[in-house]
């Protein structure tokens, strides 16, 4: 599948090339090309994370299969809306009882949502010794009844050199005292597929391989390879992965996981299928942890190309435990 992502053409554009990795920003996206990847991040339309299609495998050709990487929604808490859902914008509705949200009774308390409602973001590079990074950053502008909109999101991309993957941090600051929240993303991605022509299996560390025939017709998030914290063991590591397959040929090519690098910060993890397969993924500070407004929660996460599960599986080990990316031009670091 010989399919590369190209730079958008824009008459007023910024070329950087620091070591093996050059960036290009222009007005609606920033692309970073090294020798082993090409991705691109939209700073207009549909944001956060990284642009469906654009994340490229220089190795064998393949990108991913969705809507982007690392998507970025609400700050949720549990229980239900109901009693005050006509009061609430009604991009912060969340219905639940159905086969797209599950039978779980969920809440936003901070919206909208981002990917889809921002509209228009402005990342910050920064050039570093061996990588280069990519810091954005947003406000809430909504809150349900009794909260305060403002909490604030930062998201930390980085592209070492020599990788296959990428780094990335979400985080939370919250300006709300919360008993149990969470924020809700994409990860590594959905999977969008014509009876699993892009792929032709799944990988979930708690559950173990997942033919692409289980998501020929439609199911809810809680009916099958559901993850909760405290319901479920927590596995030793969080690794989420779909085996990309050339629609054309029927070739496999590399994986393409998504891997939190703390399990216990997971509160949810879906993999169903609703005309494409779901791979929704909530985390929040440790069970029983609350948090007072100025506090934050955040996660991070290995996401890229691998030829092996094993090779996920040892590429994890080496950032374990982490929860947060830090960037400068001095480099970057995961903290824990």
């Amino acid at each position: 599948m010989k399919w590369f992502a190209c730079c958008v053409l824009c008459v007023a554009s910024t070329v950087v090339s620091r070591g093996e990795i050059r960036v290009e920003e222009s007005d609606p996206r920033i692309t970073i090309a090294t020798p082993q990847l090409e991705a691109a991040i939209n700073k207009k339309g549909y944001v956060t994370g990284i642009a469906g299609g654009s994340f490229v495998d220089k190795q064998t050709g393949f990108h991913d299969a969705g809507f982007g990487l690392d998507i970025v929604d609400w700050i949720m808490e549990g229980g239900s809306d109901e009693a005050y859902r006509e009061q609430l914008p009604k991009e912060m509705v969340y219905q639940f009882g159905n086969a797209y949200h599950g039978k779980t009774a969920k809440r936003s308390i901070e919206g909208p949502q981002i990917c889809t409602q921002a509209k228009e973001l402005s990342p910050t590079i920064i050039r570093g010794k061996d990588s280069v990074a990519i810091k954005t950053e947003w406000k809430y502008r909504t809150a349900a009844p009794g909260k305060n909109a403002g909490s604030k999101w930062e998201q930390t991309i980085v592209f070492p050199e020599g990788k296959r993957y990428f780094i990335s941090s979400d985080r939370i600051t919250s300006v709300n005292d919360l008993a149990a929240p969470f924020l809700r993303l994409d990860m590594p991605g959905h999977i969008k597929h014509k009876g699993g022509d892009t792929f032709s299996e799944v990988y979930l560390s708690y559950h173990g391989a997942i033919p692409a025939a289980e998501f020929a017709a439609s199911f809810a998030p809680d009916e099958k390879f559901n993850y909760q914290r405290g319901r479920d063991k927590t596995p030793a590591r969080f690794i989420r992965a779909y085996h990309l397959r050339d629609p054309k040929t029927g070739k496999d090519g590399p994986w393409l996981a998504g891997m939190t690098l703390k399990p216990e910060v997971v509160t949810e993890a879906w993999c169903h299928e609703r005309g494409y397969v779901c791979m929704i993924e909530e985390f929040g500070p440790p069970a029983g942890q609350a948090i007072k407004a100025g506090d934050s929660f955040s996660a991070a996460f290995i996401v890229g190309f691998f030829d092996s599960i094993k090779e996920m599986e040892t590429v994890y080990d080496q950032y374990a435990g982490a929860i947060g990316l830090e960037a400068s031009e001095k480099g970057w670091a995961l903290t824990r």
